[in-house]
């Protein structure tokens, strides 16, 4: 792996999200919703605490990942600079890994003004720190699954509109898989719930860091950047 590649590819994403309306639109409209319900229960329902944090981010982030990823890749494809990139000594998955790294590093952006609601939560009452620590660490996870099946679905078509409903469908279907467990047999929910991305936050939401679920998210996130890599593969030597 050529770390040189991958940072160059890296920087120059972060470079055209912050060079572009687009990471100041996603900051912007996300912190005004998640500040929109946290302020509603701080206030109107005289409720302090980061649930609410915790509950809408992944809630959103089924929209926002897509709406992040869905240029990556489908516009390199049809502007033809992919191909541009092919000519250069860089590999498949060093322009996935870059351009990963640099989303997931735009939603760290993102979500980092948040913490100003742990404050403002610590000194009106009393807060789980450990929970704390864990909740934005599966915040964290669950953002780069989301943002690691988005590259994946950028990949597939050069259409904007369709990487984003791509992207959209295969995330919901991740997060909604331990909502519908109580339809279906045991044999194939014990399966689906450790499928389900939401189980997994669940449980490092509570403060509890399990080697199980960390293993499925860093699974999930290589798996989704191997089979955007295979696209890329497949599309240099069509």
């Amino acid at each position: 792996m050529n770390i040189t590649n991958i940072k160059y590819i890296f920087q120059k994403e972060l470079r055209s999200f912050f060079n572009s309306p687009v990471a100041y639109i996603v900051i912007v409209v996300y912190l005004a919703i998640l500040g929109w319900f946290f302020v509603s229960n701080l206030f109107i329902n005289n409720i302090s605490t980061l649930r609410t944090v915790f509950e809408m981010t992944p809630f959103l982030l089924l929209f926002f990942a897509p709406a992040m990823t869905m240029r990556l890749i489908s516009e390199e494809k049809k502007s033809g600079t992919l191909e541009l990139l092919f000519t250069k000594p860089i590999k498949e998955y060093e322009i996935v890994t870059g351009k990963f790294l640099a989303v997931w590093a735009l939603y760290f952006f993102t979500l980092s003004p948040t913490l100003c609601y742990y404050l403002t939560v610590s000194i009106l009452g009393t807060l789980d720190t450990g929970a704390v620590i864990g909740g934005y660490l599966g915040l964290l996870l669950v953002g780069a699954v989301f943002l690691a099946v988005s590259v994946f679905g950028s990949a597939l078509t050069e259409n904007q509109v369709v990487a984003f409903i791509v992207s959209l469908f295969i995330v919901f279907t991740l997060f909604i898989l331990d909502k519908i467990l109580f339809y279906l047999p045991t044999s194939i929910a014990v399966v689906l719930e450790y499928v389900s991305i939401d189980y997994h936050f669940s449980n490092i939401a509570r403060g509890v860091i399990d080697t199980r679920d960390i293993i499925y998210y860093f699974s999930t996130i290589g798996f989704a950047l191997f089979l955007a890599t295979n696209v890329l593969q497949k599309r240099r030597w069509a």
